[in-house]
């Protein structure tokens, strides 16, 4: 088949590019014809078809507010994007379209392009945040607050609610995007979308797209999966002897949207540092965490000077003890995330499918996760890894408790409860080939639909 990739960024820029190019990947490694329509960037992977890509847009970088208001208004409909798109479509002529992240830069205008009023060609869509619920992608409003209020299809909420980055006016900018795609049925155009969690899937059909929603959890890819079995550590407990540290690993954005104040508070209280230390929730719960345990923290974001504040308030162990190691990328992430006892996923919004927790997991290192979102299906309690009350401090502090106290018979049965995980869920090819499979029941349904015509 020939399968047309669709998705605003085509550099590795996040979970949704990671999940873009391993697409690529394994189509191809099927025998699949991979075209892409993206947009341009220095930061771009060089492509034949990038002689297509809209240009560039920034609505959100150090740029004049004239050009912020002439880019804005391409936002919601781009006439120059659907013009690329129908050119491209020209020459590739697609079984399949899959779009992934397009909105704003691409947007849906893409799908009127001519060509598809030719050949209905079936379109696919992978859910990567809640984009076709919430005006804001997060379903988190403007006081921090996890928000069910678009369910109804009535995005003015969005302004009322100040839910987009605090203000008022991109906040209405986005709830007239939201309204604009649903009375232009721009989402009518879309054949099946692919839910990463079950919890997504749940969301999608309680906002009005039950019958067309396929849960797929994200994949890892082949060499993902190797670096991850390369990176494993088994003897974990002979390097605390040996005089290596125990930790507990948070990599990903410093943001507060990922519970990371939560999280360093939770820590504090398990350790016993400070003001911290005279905590029912920690002093009840069999003492403290051993004062070997040490909090690494991995990534950079708005939150991290806050962060810094919080462990110099708390003193000069917490200083010592909590870990601040910047951004960090390839085999250098994986062997922290692979030497870890456990990692967080410390969340307070409705994450999906987070390839974090799929690294851990494929580096054999259990998951301390909260209950929401896509998270609780990553967490087989007391196999995988602990749950907790996402945003709670306490229930956290008990659970890090909890995961100090695991030993070293248990907790080698929990890797192995890891790597049976990725194996039976995460791999390459089994995902791609039912992904193939769902391709070619499109393209049937397609085919029976003009027959009876």
């Amino acid at each position: 088949m020939r399968i047309l990739l669709v998705n605003k960024y085509f550099y590795r820029k996040g979970g949704a590019e990671t999940y873009f190019f391993a697409l690529a990947e394994g189509l191809r490694a099927l025998g699949h014809e991979v075209a892409f329509f993206s947009m341009q960037h220095p930061n771009n992977e060089s492509s034949y078809w990038s002689k297509y890509f809209v240009s560039e847009k920034d609505y959100v970088g150090d740029i004049s507010a004239f050009k912020k208001v002439q880019e804005a208004s391409t936002l919601i409909y781009s006439f120059e994007a659907r013009r690329k798109f129908e050119a491209l479509l020209e020459e590739f002529k697609p079984d399949v379209i899959h779009m992934n992240n397009v909105h704003r830069q691409l947007t849906l205008s893409i799908l009127d392009a001519p060509y598809l009023k030719k050949h209905h060609v079936p379109v696919v869509y992978t859910a990567h945040d809640y984009i076709l619920l919430c005006p804001a992608y997060t379903m988190v409003n403007g006081r921090g607050e996890v928000c069910d209020a678009c369910l109804d299809r009535r995005f003015m909420h969005a302004t009322k609610n100040v839910c987009v980055k605090g203000s008022r006016a991109k906040s209405l900018l986005a709830s007239v995007e939201a309204e604009f795609l649903k009375y232009h049925h721009s989402y009518d155009k879309i054949d099946a979308i692919i839910a990463p969690s079950e919890f997504m899937k749940s969301k999608l059909d309680e906002g009005g797209y039950a019958g067309r929603t396929i849960t797929m959890q994200n994949f890892l890819t082949d060499s993902q999966m190797a670096m991850g079995a390369r990176v494993a550590n088994t003897h974990k407990f002979e390097d605390a002897q040996a005089g290596a540290r125990p930790y507990v690993l948070f990599f990903g954005r410093l943001s507060q949207e990922k519970g990371i104040l939560t999280l360093v508070k939770a820590f504090l209280q398990a350790a016993g540092l400070e003001r911290y230390a005279d905590s029912d929730a920690a002093a009840g719960h069999k003492g403290f965490l051993p004062d070997t345990w040490d909090l690494h923290i991995v990534g950079d974001g708005p939150e991290r000077e806050a962060i810094e504040q919080l462990i110099a308030s708390a003193g000069p162990e917490a200083v010592s003890r909590i870990r601040l190691l910047g951004y960090r990328t390839g085999e250098d992430l994986q062997r922290e995330v692979g030497n870890a006892r456990f990692t967080v996923l410390s969340s307070e919004w409705r994450e999906n499918m987070p390839y974090s927790g799929l690294e851990s997991l494929a580096a054999q290192t259990p998951i301390i996760g909260a209950c929401i979102g896509g998270i609780p299906e990553l967490v087989v309690e007391g196999e995988t890894g602990f749950a907790f009350k996402s945003g709670n401090v306490d229930d956290l502090t008990k659970t890090f408790l909890k995961a100090s106290l695991v030993n070293e018979i248990n907790y080698q049965s929990m890797q192995q409860a890891c790597a049976k995980y990725v194996d039976e869920r995460c791999g390459q090819d089994a995902y791609v080939r039912l992904l193939s499979n769902a391709y070619a029941g499109l393209l049937n349904d397609v085919s029976m639909n003009r027959g009876s015509k």
